[in-house]
Order: C-alpha cells, then structure tokens, then sequence
C-alpha cells in the first residue's frame, strides 16, 4: 500500500489541477466541434485519456527532473528524487498509462490517431526543453491544448484552421498560468540554471502574465465569434477576465503563495470559458 500510495503521487492523483487545465479546452473543443453537446462516448474517451496522458506526463517529468528536483523546495519530496520509486519504474508507469490511452481511441478515426502520436512526443520531450528553451511554458501550452485539434479530428476528421487559432490562444494561457507557477520556484531555479518564463521575463512577469491572458481572451473570442457564439460566451469570457485580474491582485508583490493560488484558480477561469460554451450552445 504504501508503493501504491507513491505511484499515486508520482502521477499527482493528489493534485487533479493539472488533469483539469488540460482538460476545459479539451471539452469546449469538443463542443465547438459538435456544435452542441458531443456524444457521451466521445466525452468519456477524452475525458479519460486526458487525465492518462496527463498522469503519465507527470511521471516522465519527475522522471527527467530527477537530478534537478532535489534543489527546489516545493520538489524535494517527489517520490523519485527522494529515492523511494526508481527511474525505472516512473517509466513504466507512464509506459503503461500511455498504452492504455492509446487503446482508448482505437475506435477513432485514423487522423487522431496520427495526432495522439504527436501528442505524445510533445509530452514526453516537455520536460528537456527547460534545458535551453527560454520559455517552456509556450512548448508545455502546446502540450495541454493538444486535445483541440484532436477534439476537431474525431468530430469532423479535420482540424481547420480555427483548432489551431484555438491552440495558440491556449498556449498564450498556459504561459501565463505556468509562469505564475514558476515564480514560485523562481529563486531555486535561479540558483541550479534551469530556464523558465518567470525567469526570461524577469522584472516584467506580472505585465507578460497578463498579456498572456488578454491574447488568449482576445484570441478565443474571436473563434468563438466565427464559430457562431454569441452572449453567453463573451459572458463566459468576461467573467475569465474577471478571473485574470483576480490573478494580478495575487501576483503583483510576487510572493511565492499568493503566486502558486493564482495558478490554483485557473481551473476556475477555464471554467468559466467551457460554461460560456456549454451555454451559448444550450440557450440557442
């Protein structure tokens, strides 16, 4: 019980914020793909190999971060640096969750097929790229949005170029919320030479945060509006704005907890994005 209680962590079964960042744009894909509610099956295969890949991509950072997360406060614990699970287990354990993932959307067509496999080099290459790109967050942005053009492809087995506006946009999200992230760790990362935005932007990282939110905004606004919704989702917009400035009164004296609850609380400006959907769609 207790190995099991560290592959629970390992996978941050204790942390589900993660799953569901991932997991609202992939929901107002599949929405804006169907025009309306998509079928239950769909839902629950997405919504299942969300929180697989995104279990298993947890597993390979901690697995790549390994030597590095013993210099961070916040990571020290984590059940591989510590050394109560091995390397080679954290790779079997995302090995595993990945090929249950990939069994999930066998019934699909061909094109999310190709796609899932893209997705899975994007999320098992994120964690080298702290490496030298200086600003990771845009790669991870790119990882957990990557349910959108995978959403468009079940539905209508193409992505038009709308999907990909939309997965901008939610890399243009994830930057900003994955920077408030790393200024938690800012000061460690510093120190051991790892490459972050809260890093990169240096004295500016509350200004690029909120820049971050506002194209993304912006952004989705204007898919939204090409793809025929109207009041309730700029209503849904305006309350994630809401949520961003929210953000701002957190993260503007950059102190490590108020930065790390502004991160917690994207779940609910995700929210509020997906709700906009859902009832644009219903109210019709």
């Amino acid at each position: 019980m207790n190995k099991l209680a560290l592959y629970f962590r390992l996978i941050r079964l204790d942390k589900p914020i993660g799953t569901v960042l991932l997991l609202w744009p992939t929901l107002c894909a599949l929405w804006l793909a169907q025009q309306g509610v998509p079928d239950w099956r769909l839902l629950l295969i997405f919504t299942l190999g969300t929180f697989l890949m995104r279990s298993a991509g947890c597993a390979i950072n901690d697995y790549a971060d390994q030597d590095i997360d013993k210099f961070v406060k916040r990571t020290a614990e984590r059940p591989i640096t510590s050394g109560r699970i091995s390397g080679k287990e954290a790779l079997a354990v995302a090995g595993v969750l990945t090929v249950l993932a990939f069994c999930l959307i066998l019934p699909l067509n061909a094109l999310t097929k190709q796609l899932s496999v893209a997705a899975v080099i994007i999320a098992g290459t994120y964690p080298y790229f702290k490496r030298f790109f200086a600003i990771p967050q845009a790669y991870l942005g790119i990882a957990f949005g990557f349910g959108i053009p995978m959403g468009f492809a079940a539905i209508t087995d193409s992505v038009p170029v709308v999907a990909w506006l939309l997965l901008l946009g939610n890399v243009f999200w994830a930057v900003a919320y994955d920077t408030e992230y790393a200024m938690v760790d800012r000061d460690d990362d510093l120190k051991i030479g790892i490459k972050t935005s809260a890093v990169t932007f240096g004295r500016y990282d509350v200004a690029m945060v909120m820049f971050c939110y506002a194209v993304f905004l912006l952004l989705w606004l204007g898919c939204g509006w090409y793809l025929g919704l109207r009041y309730w989702f700029v209503g849904g917009l305006v309350v994630a704005a809401g949520c961003a400035a929210y953000h701002y009164t957190l993260i503007r004296a950059r102190e490590r907890m108020p930065c790390f609850a502004a991160f917690r609380h994207n779940n609910w400006l995700g929210a509020a994005v997906f709700a906009g959907v859902v009832l644009d769609f219903a109210f019709r």
